[in-house]
């Protein structure tokens, strides 16, 4: 049988974005015992805004990746794998 490929396209977005944010989470709360876990890399667009008179639009996106974000992401992957 043919998996959708659409959907679950979006059902891999949606875990990855899950065990992004529960690994980052997980390695903030750890980070405070183990400082080393906090090191990581910030990759992102720094907030650019537009001012259009009656209406002002700030558009910035950062990512904060450390040990924990990337293996939330591996476990997502094999999470993904195995529905």
């Amino acid at each position: 049988m043919m998996r959708n490929t659409r959907r679950s396209g979006w059902v891999l977005m949606l875990i990855l974005l899950c065990g992004i944010v529960i690994g980052g989470f997980i390695g903030e709360i750890l980070g405070n015992l183990l400082p080393v876990l906090k090191y990581g890399y910030t990759i992102g667009v720094s907030p650019h805004t537009y001012d259009l008179r009656i209406l002002k639009l700030t558009f910035g996106l950062t990512f904060n990746i450390n040990m924990f974000s990337i293996l939330g992401i591996i476990i997502s992957i094999i999470i993904f794998r195995r529905l």
